[in-house]
């Protein structure tokens, strides 16, 4: 055979040159539209779940977040290995699958089981999917500090609202999540003797706090004055009889 294929050669020099340029032009055409990346992406499919434990420490939010988000995610299709890690108000799992699975079926595969998983998670803790972004990208932690008389309420409204959308705007930004600070309230301590003395349980209060401040059909927001100022509460319907509303003096004292 391989004296077939010399002969043959020598026979027709012409075509053995013709098939050499054809494939040093073929060569040369697929060096030049070669796709080119400086990092290559060399990782496996992966899903990041990024958590506000809400100021929990790492370890609390460790046994209480990160624990059961892992054990709801290790027996899904696919999974590879799990990743964790849970600093101070911030829980981070990431999830490698195998290298045929497609990205969105990792990430519908990891939004059923976070579904299953939101009942065994503490009341307010609410984990979510970062945006489809490489593995190899950097978490960058940016503090703010402020000067006397600035609240943690005040330096996190400036996170959430000024600080978060500007760096949303920059090229190349996958997600930024604020953590810490001082989130405003209204903390609310409740008498058990005026509560026996007027007859009103703990549900009844909670179904009257309902509500409290929230946007009517017409576009107007309704807040009493407990939720501005520190203090008693107002008089206000807590029971009805056959009679009417049967008002109560304070229960309890508020502050905000």
């Amino acid at each position: 055979m391989f004296d077939a294929i010399i002969r043959s050669s020598l026979r027709h020099p012409w075509l053995v040159i013709a098939a050499v340029l054809l494939l040093l032009g073929a060569g040369a055409y697929a060096t030049a539209t070669l796709p080119l990346d400086v990092l290559p992406e060399l990782s496996a499919p992966s899903v990041t779940v990024v958590t506000e434990t809400g100021g929990m420490a790492p370890e609390e939010g460790e046994k209480l977040v990160t624990v059961p988000l892992e054990q709801a995610l290790n027996g899904a299709a696919g999974v590879r290995r799990i990743r964790s890690s849970s600093a101070v108000g911030i829980s981070l799992i990431w999830i490698e699958f195998e290298w045929d699975v497609a990205p969105l079926t990792a990430r519908q595969v990891v939004a059923e089981k976070l579904t299953a998983a939101r009942s065994s998670l503490p009341p307010g803790v609410d984990p979510l999917m970062a945006p489809a972004s490489s593995i190899m990208g950097e978490i960058m932690f940016i503090g703010l500090t402020g000067e006397d008389g600035v609240s943690g309420g005040d330096l996190r409204d400036a996170a959430e609202w000024v600080v978060r959308r500007r760096l949303l705007a920059v090229p190349g930004i996958a997600q930024v999540v604020p953590i810490g600070g001082a989130l405003k309230r209204v903390d609310i301590a409740l008498s058990p003797e005026l509560l026996m003395h007027h007859r009103v349980g703990t549900e009844q209060v909670l179904l009257a706090l309902q509500g409290v401040s929230g946007s009517a059909p017409g576009g107007a927001t309704l807040t009493l004055t407990a939720y501005r100022l520190p203090g008693r509460w107002p008089r206000r319907p807590s029971r009805r009889s056959p009679g009417g509303a049967a008002r109560h003096s304070p229960a309890g004292r508020c502050r905000g």
